[in-house]
């Protein structure tokens, strides 16, 4: 998951003064060596078209060395790519896997075999990102509790209460691992101007 301008829509005032921050931010120009990097774990990040970003990913069976390496690559590719959330699917691996890291400073958490087992009926709608969707942000309305089990790397159970971004950042990566984008949860007016910006940059890709 991308954190690029993502945002709620309530509060309308507070937040509209955040935007115009974040678009400040985003309109910095990134330091050339981290530039690199991020363009570097992109190439490695499966993009919008490919197939396997709807297949629905399997079970984990085995919690070996490999899988714990998994996790780190994943996490370290994450952190390359500037996101805060990736899904095994993402980098063609049909584990039910994912890993995130809401803030800079926290420990990287990993999530084998999730299950969201219970969502609160508030909801809040905020704009998301996706780093396999280039260019695309779109508004996505989801619970803003959640409680998942799931277990760790070691596979030893783990539960989960989470609320706000990292409730929000689990979900996504969830319907990666269910073969579920952003686009299938967003209106039809903004999937058609999704569709449109992810052609343009497939265009400038083909063109480069």
């Amino acid at each position: 998951m991308s954190p690029n301008r993502l945002r709620s829509v309530s509060d309308t005032d507070q937040l509209q003064e955040e935007a115009e921050l974040e678009e400040t931010e985003s309109e910095r120009p990134l330091d050339p060596e981290v530039a690199a990097r991020r363009e570097a774990a992109l190439a490695h990040v499966r993009k919008f078209g490919d197939p396997v970003l709807k297949t629905r990913a399997r079970p984990i069976e085995r919690f070996d060395d490999a899988l714990r390496d998994e996790v780190q690559r994943m996490g370290l590719l994450m952190d390359d790519a500037l996101g805060i959330g990736l899904a095994a699917t993402q980098v063609g691996v049909l584990h039910r896997l994912l890993v995130y890291r809401v803030q800079p400073d926290a420990p990287l958490a990993a999530l084998a075999n999730p299950v969201i087992e219970w969502s609160s009926k508030e909801e809040e709608i905020a704009e998301e990102g996706c780093l396999s969707l280039p260019m695309v942000h779109v508004d996505v309305e989801r619970p803003v509790h959640v409680r998942v089990s799931a277990q760790d790397e070691f596979g030893e159970p783990i539960l989960i209460e989470a609320s706000g971004l990292e409730a929000r950042v689990i979900q996504h990566e969830f319907d990666h691992l269910e073969g579920v984008l952003i686009l299938d949860r967003t209106s039809r007016d903004q999937r058609k101007q999704a569709m449109r910006a992810l052609r343009e940059w497939q265009e400038q890709q083909h063109s480069a």
